[in-house]
């Protein structure tokens, strides 16, 4: 296949495109293909956090980043806001205590879409890394159940700790082919997302890998399971509940074509794009979508919005559970907290401990799952041994001890890493390590220094 520089204006000469890219861009763009190529030649790849409202203030969150926030948040979400190239997101204290998460400010657009309400059962279907999935909790409160749902076992986890890291309570994290969940909670959620696996050519300013793989035989081959998982998806949904599509490709073969092919197919489905959003540009063949590219602002989505018909808000199926009766859990709880975290300690056969704020839905006992709810700890013969995920809960309670650094303290940098650090003197047993009151980790207070309990994994490198 032959490469082509951006585009004639392009004046950069390290960058190159195939050319059937180049010719797909400039007829789909048409008299906008020169501010497109422009825009990548010479411009910088866009970053933004999003705040996290389940553990912070906007206000918060500028007092606890070392760089100004703009006034005014993203196009795409009134959560984010644009940040400098050159920041260390994850080197800070509110990274790892979950005030923030950094996403490609475009990336938002999909769940604004969705508009997820309080109290509702939502899915988000190819959920890593997470991004979505924490702005859905961010935008519900933490109200009602957040199914996120992952089909590669090693994603799942960077999934799961990111969720974890974010504080959100009311979810539950799988690993189960897309056709294996749908079939067993089929009808059960009020909305559902597929934030669809594809060619990624929005991630080509950042990624050069992104276009080393990309061809149009990729494209197709992407169309083809985008369209399977559709076809999940639209299983899952209960009638009257809303379905969005996204992609971070500009490709009409994977973001028009799948829509207008899935709308043949069903019949119950009806555009159902919000008339209020307007970044972006309108999908081709006045499709409920609209297409992002980085004259808008974002490196690039695509996102589409239907609706199924009917309106069935029947209660679905629960599934129970057995309570925690382990007076050493209940012991251990009374001494570590002045407030008890929310939810009902259920204890399973492995003998992990979780906390959930409400019910679970039918259809957990038939896929491969990391978590649901917050994992509390475990009973280990008679002895309770908390996890990392009770102290990052944004509903964790509050704590009779706790450690409060500033953002520029030593310690916290060595705490991060994994190291024993000194404390005052009197205090005794685990306790968590706060930045602006809320935790990053947790250690066991011994002898004036703190043994750090931060999961190996999480440490900083």
């Amino acid at each position: 296949m032959t490469d082509t520089k951006f585009s004639s204006m392009s004046d950069n000469p390290m960058r190159t495109y195939p050319t059937p890219f180049v010719a797909q861009m400039n007829t789909l763009l048409g008299s906008q293909a020169e501010a497109f190529w422009k825009e990548l030649s010479q411009g910088e790849p866009y970053r933004a956090v999003r705040l996290n409202p389940l553990k912070a203030t906007l206000q918060t969150l500028r007092e606890a980043l070392p760089f100004v926030l703009p006034p005014t948040p993203t196009p795409f979400s009134s959560l984010s806001f644009y940040v400098p190239a050159s920041a260390r997101l994850g080197a800070l204290g509110a990274f790892h205590s979950g005030m923030f998460y950094a996403q490609e400010p475009s990336a938002a657009a999909a769940v604004t879409v969705l508009d997820p309400q309080p109290g509702e059962r939502i899915l988000d279907l190819c959920a890593s890394p997470g991004g979505k999935s924490s702005q859905i909790a961010a935008l519900t409160g933490d109200k009602g159940l957040l199914w996120s749902n992952e089909i590669d076992w090693g994603r799942m986890q960077i999934l799961d700790s990111n969720l974890e890291r974010m504080g959100i309570m009311n979810r539950v994290v799988s690993c189960a082919h897309p056709a294996q969940l749908c079939a067993e909670t089929a009808g059960q959620f009020d909305r559902v997302l597929v934030d669809a696996p594809c060619s990624g050519e929005g991630m080509f300013r950042r990624d050069t890998q992104a276009i080393a793989q990309w061809s149009i035989q990729a494209q197709k081959a992407c169309a083809i399971r985008q369209s399977e998982i559709l076809e999940s998806a639209a299983q899952a949904l209960r009638p009257g509940g809303i379905l969005v599509y996204s992609t971070c490709t500009f490709s009409p073969t994977e973001n028009e074509d799948v829509i207008e092919s899935f709308l043949l197919r069903h019949k119950e489905f009806v555009p159902d794009f919000p008339a209020h959003i307007t970044f972006g540009s309108p999908a081709l063949r006045g499709l409920p979508a609209r297409r992002i590219t980085p004259v808008h602002g974002g490196e690039g989505h695509f996102v589409a919005r239907l609706k199924k018909a009917g309106d069935d808000r029947m209660s679905q199926p629960d599934m129970k559970l057995m309570p925690c009766r382990e007076k050493d859990y209940f012991g251990f709880i009374e001494h570590t907290f002045d407030q008890p975290p929310k939810g009902k300690a259920y204890m399973i056969k492995d003998g992990r401990v979780l906390l959930i704020d409400g019910e679970l839905p039918a259809g957990l006992s038939a896929v491969r799952l990391l978590s649901a709810g917050v994992y509390a700890g475990d009973m280990l013969k008679g002895r309770f041994a908390p996890a990392h995920s009770l102290f990052m809960a944004a509903h964790g309670g509050t704590y009779r001890n706790a450690i409060e650094l500033a953002p520029d303290d030593l310690r916290l940098d060595a705490f991060l890493r994994g190291n024993t650090i000194g404390i005052s003197g009197g205090l005794k047993g685990y306790m968590p390590l706060c930045v602006g009151g809320f935790p990053v980790g947790f250690g066991k207070a011994v002898e004036g220094t703190l043994k750090n309990h931060i999961p190996k994994g999480l440490r900083r490198v």
